[in-house]
């Protein structure tokens, strides 16, 4: 993973943003996925930033920090459960239709999709997340 302090030309917002990889930025930055949260601006680049160097590895991190982070996603996920209405697997077909056709609903929409069918979405300018989801059986472990 590799995190970017990115900067917004248009408002000159600046954010950061994580990234699996440098060529992975330079791929969603070439098919114009990236937008400032600001202004919904594309007109996104790269600024300077200091290198954050651990001495420890992410997985250690995590292991510190596990119930801090599962607290938080199941609040996450209750909230969505309680907000939103689940699609399941048809979310990609969910998503074009309210898109696309206009389709009303009362409560906005979460369900499953694949990497490829998120690309496909936000490609055609359907706006999605990606948001961690997390058993309640891990609760307990």
């Amino acid at each position: 993973m590799i995190k970017y302090s990115l900067k917004c030309k248009k408002c000159t917002y600046v954010f950061d943003s994580w990234f699996s990889s440098s060529s992975e930025y330079d791929k969603i930055k070439e098919l114009n996925l990236l937008s400032c949260s600001k202004c919904n601006s594309k007109k996104i680049v790269k600024s300077i930033m200091a290198p954050n160097v651990n001495n420890f590895s992410s997985k250690e991190f995590f292991k510190k920090n596990k119930s801090e982070y599962l607290k938080k996603i199941f609040e996450y996920q209750s909230f969505i459960r309680k907000n939103f209405e689940y699609v399941g697997n048809n979310f990609s077909y969910e998503a074009r239709s309210i898109h696309y056709d206009k389709k009303f609903r009362k409560k906005p929409i979460y369900g499953n999709a694949t990497t490829k069918e998120i690309k496909e979405l936000n490609s055609e300018g359907i706006e999605t997340y990606v948001l961690p989801w997390v058993s309640e059986k891990t609760k307990d472990n």
